[in-house]
Order: C-alpha cells, then structure tokens, then sequence
C-alpha cells in the first residue's frame, strides 16, 4: 500500500532525470525552478552529480570557450521572453551541448500555439532543438529537450508545496467584471461558480492545464487512481482539468492504488489566513525574518553569531545566510518537522533542548538553565560552536533553526504580533453584537501615521507594537472576511453607511501610507512604487480605492455554498464568540462516522458515471464515491495553507481517522502578507507563464 512516503520521494525521483545530464554542465535555472530544488537538496545535489557551476537563468550571464556544455532548467513555455534568455546566453557563449528542461508538457505548449489536433511525438520540442543547433552555429552539435514536473517542493512529511504556481490564487468578484466585460452581454457568467476553463484569459488556461499535468504526472508515476473532489470556483476548475486530462482517463482503469483529493479555494477561509491567533514558532519566523532572494517560502538566517566578524552595515553582505530547509534525515529534520506542526512554546522548547543535546555531543562547556526560553539563551548555546569547524559541520541545519528562532524572538517587529491578536480577538466579539459598518469603525481610530500626531517624523517608530500600514490592511482583509458573520440591519442604510465608512477609511490609510518613511514589500507591491519619493497621494489613493474594490467582494466568497457558509460562532453568553477553521469542518465532514455527504464537497472524477448516478438517486439509493473511502487522502490548498493549519490537520486526523494517511499539497506556504499580495495583484488573471 502507498503511503505519504512515496509522494514525498517522487520530486526526487524527477530531479534524478535532470541531475543525469548536468555531469560537466553549467546550469542555468530560473528562480521558481530553483526554489523547487532548494528543498529537494539545493545546489549540493546539482555538484555532486557533476555540474560544473549553477548559475541564473539571464540574458546577463554566460560561459566561456572552456565550458562546451549547458543544461537550461525552466518553469516556463518555451516562448516569448524564455526563448530570448536561452538565445541570448548561447549567442553569448561558446556551446556544443544543450540541454532543455522545461516544467510544461508538450500537450500544454500544443495549446499555447493553438494547435488543437493530437499529434504524434513531441514536434515543439523537436523544433526547438532544431533552433538550439542554429544558435550553436553547428546543426552537428547536440541539443536536447524535453519536460521534467520539476515543480513540487517537500517542506516536510506532511506538507509538498508547487514554487512554480506560487502566484495562483482564486479568483475574486473583480475578476468576474473584468472577464464579463470582454463579453457579449447575453453570455455574460452571473457568479464565479459559473465560469468554465474556455472562458478564462489564455495565460490562466496554460497554467491550470500545467498544474492538472504536473498533478497527473505524481499519480502516474506512483500508479494512483484518484478520487478527485473541490470546494470553490478555481478548485472545480483545477480538479476539473486533472479529471479530463487525456492521460488521466487511461490511468484511473488500471492503477492498482488509490487515493482521494480535496482541492479547497484558499478564498474560502481567509481569515485563517491573515489571523494572528496560529499558536506556531514557524509562522512567527516566516513573517519577521525577510525571505531568500527569489524565495516564495524559506528566509535568510542570520549567521554572523557563528562567526569572529564584526557587525557592520556591509557584514551581511559578506556572509551567505542560513535558512530553514531541511533536506537531509537528521536531528534538524526532526526539529524542523516539530516546529513546523507543535504549539509555539512546545517548539520554542524544543528548540533549545537540541541545541543542548548538539552542544553535549561535542563537550562544549554549556551552562544549563531552565525555565522561560530567551534569545539572548539561545544565543549563548550557538556561540558555543563559533569557530569549531566539526562541530558546526555536523549541527549545521540545528544551528540555522536555533538561529532563525532567537532572531525571530527578539525581532523589533514581534509585539505587532501580539497587539494584532488582541485587536482581531475584540472586532470577533464585536461582529457578534453590532451590524458590520458599526465594527468596521473600530478600525478607523487606529488608522493614523506611525509615530502620533505631534512627532515631527511622522513614519518614525515609537511605538513597537503600533501598527503600520501592513497590520492595518491585515485587520481589513480578516474583518471583510468576516462580514457576512456579521447580524443584518436594515439593507439600504446599511450599505449608505459602509460606503461613507470606506471613504474616511480610505482618506486615513491613504495618509499613513504616504507618511512612511519606508515602502514594506507589501506596500511597494500595493502602490507599484519602490520608495517612499516616488509615492504620490494621487497614486496612493488609487492604490487603496482598488484595494476597497477587493474587499468588497470578500463578503461574498462563501454565497454559492449550502452547508459550510460559516466560520463564526457568536458569543452565548457563557462562551466567547470563536473562529471556527474552515478546514476544520471540512476534515470534520470527511471523517464523520455516519458517512454523511456534504453538498459542498463535489466529487468531479465522475464523468458520465456520475451524471448517471445522479439521474438514478432519483428514484433508488445510489452510493457515491466519499472521501474517506481511500487509504491515502490529499487536501491540495489553492492560495496557499498556514503552518497553523498543518498543525490543525494533523490533530484533527489522529483524534477522528488515526490510520488514514494525509497529505497537504498547496501552491505556497503562508506568512499572512501574503494574503494581501495575492488579493490585490495585478497578475490574477494573467500569471507570468514567460511568453
């Protein structure tokens, strides 16, 4: 019988097929493909299998007379901006071997230059190697071409993620007017629920059409029939695609195995995603330290501790950072698998008791102390290993993780945290007892520049735990999120009130926005600009008006649903008003002993058997497929999951289902600045598929 396992080993079983032809290759490999072997053994793996170097995929980069041979790996079709990187590199270079690794099946990049007919063999491919002889300068020469799924990252045992599709997100009541206005008005799509692949932008089709291939390509090479089943818009379509793949209808008659999974719209439950109430170490890292360059997922490390260095403005420029990937089985594997899926001060505790052990192992002179856990504690155990080449060698991936986690807690920016989990815990009683623009309100005294009214600086931080701009937007998106939780008033004042409301809100966060005296990502991402003189008020108001526009249509993310329409309890007056994890109910609806079916839930694997199925439950019982049929169960987060939410899933199963095997697939993991990054992008609608 399968097991997680054996999903968890099938990206490196993919990277085995590239690591075969990079022996005395230079590589060049873009930042989402990158990202996908940074956690199935980094760069190391690419030199061990006898790569010469690893370098950018760039028109600005190039090999010399020395170095005949390159392998190109890449996310992307094999078209547009793609094609003229890898011309311009061999224009640049001196090779007489090429190699091309492209993440998209031959039957997407079909699609991509319109050709509908199924044709035999692999022609794009093969015309393209034909064009890599060209820029060689000798038809003589070698290339190759072909797809690997390169494209699935393990985190951990319990979680794979997909870097490639990191910037797929479900689409919002925006995107709906954007897509029924290119539309005659009789064929115009009354709710997201009713769009279907075909009425989707081009760029949109290749990547789901991609993600269904990769998808296909893990169960075909692990002999998996699938169960597949979504909840909300873009799941349908994901799950949709991977049900009518061509190679799929084949597969599912004659694989042995088996196994269900649950594709969930992360717009289904976004408040689990902006709230700060995720009782865990990692989120806490994931969201203070900033991220490795090209990164999605891991962050930089600080490691000048280990180090004789002196701390200067130009020393983190000297030293590579550390991270938090842990590829190999070892001590930091395990501590990392507990930090990513135990309570915050279990993890915190953990921490330390392995930065003992490593220290005890090597004789260092550790002075033990117990009780509360601090930075300055956790420091004084890895400074131990400072200059002590061995030991750091052998407690490398424990040292990076007692790192990350000292940095993380006593990080300037941690008490917003907490004063953001004390605001989210008032405005969930309040939206119990008061109509939604009367909680709304709360949020308008808080929306004032950093540093108060009188400071002279108004961006300047006096205050630890005051909230910026960022933490401000948060509490928007958890608040919108909640809205239709909210009691009914009377309709029309109401809404007259909520669009007043959201004027005075968006003249405030327009001022503190432009009162920053530094632009976060999230707010270079939001405005378009990378610096605070390039903000104007006029492009700042813009920026927050469409922002608005966004979260209006929050409210409406759970309409199409008949069960699971709720993520709120209110108050009873004995017990305080709660968030309740839409994951939660749905794993809860799964594992239910009586078997239920939740109309939610929709198989999508059925095809006419199933439409035949529906007919006859008419008039005699017919038993549908169920998730908790299978062994082996996926939930595949589109958006995104947190680790909070790992940590969730795996209580749920062992208290309900303990011998089922549960897999999280999702398209990133999150920080909760993601969420509004992703709500307010641009690219939606048209990913960057490198054309």
């Amino acid at each position: 019988m399968l097991t997680t396992e054996d999903f968890t080993h099938f990206p490196l079983q993919m990277w085995e097929k590239v690591l075969s032809k990079v022996k005395k290759a230079v590589v060049f490999m873009d930042d989402r493909c990158a990202e996908a072997l940074h956690w199935n053994g980094g760069a190391a793996a690419l030199l061990e299998a006898g790569a010469r170097n690893l370098k950018q995929f760039s028109s600005f980069e190039a090999c010399t007379v020395n170095e005949p041979k390159a392998v190109f790996v890449v996310s992307t079709l094999l078209k547009g901006t793609t094609v003229d990187i890898i011309k311009d590199i061999i224009s640049l270079s001196h090779f007489q071997y090429c190699v091309v690794f492209t993440t998209v099946a031959h039957s997407v990049h079909l699609l991509a230059n319109n050709v509908t007919a199924e044709m035999e063999g692999t022609p794009v491919f093969e015309q393209f190697e034909e064009k890599l002889c060209e820029w060689m300068g000798n038809m003589n020469y070698t290339a190759e071409v072909m797809h690997v799924p390169v494209v699935f990252a393990p985190v951990s045992q319990q979680l794979v993620i997909l870097p490639p599709f990191a910037q797929l997100f479900p689409l919002l009541s925006p995107d709906l007017h954007t897509i029924n206005a290119k539309r005659p008005e009789k064929k115009r799509f009354g709710s997201l629920g009713d769009l279907d692949i075909r009425s989707l932008p081009a760029e949109l089709q290749i990547e789901i059409k991609s993600l269904a291939s990769a998808l296909n390509s893990m169960f075909e090479a692990t002999s998996t029939r699938e169960e597949s089943f979504a909840v909300g818009p873009m799941s349908r379509l994901i799950a949709g695609e991977l049900a009518n793949h061509p190679q799929a209808k084949n597969r599912r008659k004659t694989a042995p195995n088996k196994a269900s999974i649950i594709f969930v719209d992360r717009t289904m439950d976004l408040t689990g995603a902006v709230g700060h109430h995720g009782d865990n170490l990692v989120e806490k890292i994931l969201t203070v330290l900033r991220p490795l360059p090209g990164h999605v997922t891991d962050v930089q490390v600080d490691m000048l501790e280990l180090t004789s260095l002196q701390r200067t403005p130009d020393s983190q420029n000297t030293l590579a950072p550390g991270c938090l990937a842990q590829t190999q089985p070892s001590a930091a594997r395990s501590l990392w698998e507990a930090m990513l899926t135990s309570k915050y001060k279990e993890s915190v505790m953990e921490v330390r008791r392995q930065l003992v052990e490593a220290a005890s192992k090597e004789k260092l002179p550790i002075k033990m102390s117990m009780g509360r856990v601090t930075p300055e504690q956790l420091c004084s155990y890895v400074q131990l290993f400072r200059s002590r080449w061995g030991a750091l060698e052998s407690h490398c991936g424990v040292l990076q993780l007692g790192l990350a986690t000292s940095q993380t807690l006593r990080h300037p920016g941690l008490p917003r945290w907490d004063a953001c989990l004390a605001f989210e815990r008032l405005l969930l009683q309040a939206l119990g007892d008061s109509d939604f623009p009367a909680v709304l309100r709360q949020l308008l005294p808080l929306m004032k520049p950093r540093g108060g009214e009188d400071s002279s600086s108004s961006g300047s931080r006096l205050g630890e735990d005051e909230c910026g701009p960022d933490e401000l937007i948060l509490l928007l998106v958890y608040l919108y999120s909640l809205a239709d939780e909210a009691p009914p008033g009377d309709q029309d004042t109401e809404a007259e009130e909520l669009e007043k409301l959201e004027r005075e809100l968006i003249g405030a966060l327009t001022l503190v926005i432009t009162r920053e005296t530094e632009l976060s990502p999230l707010l270079q991402k939001l405005t378009g600009c990378a610096n605070p003189e390039e903000l104007t008020t006029e492009r700042a108001h813009s920026a927050v008006e469409k922002m608005f526009e966004t979260l209006g249509g929050l409210i409406h993310t759970r309409d199409n649903l008949k069960q699971l329409r709720s993520v709120y309890t209110a108050s009873d007056g004995v017990h305080q008003a709660t968030y309740r994890p839409f994951l939660r109910q749905i794993l809860e609806e799964v594992f239910h002993p009586d078997r239920l079916e939740c109309p939610d839930i929709e198989h999508m694997s059925g095809g006419l058997t199933d439409l035949l199925k529906t007919g006859f439950s008419m008039f005699m019982k017919v038993t549908r497929p169920h998730p908790s049929d299978n062994p082996l169960l996926f939930l595949f987060l589109v958006g995104g999951v947190t680790p909070s939410e790992l940590r969730l899933i795996k209580e749920i199963v062992t208290t309900h289902k303990p011998g089922t095997q549960v897999l999280v697939l999702s398209t990133r993991l999150l920080r909760p600045t993601d969420i509004p990054e992703l709500l307010f992008s641009t690219q939606r609608l048209a990913p960057d598929i490198g054309v």
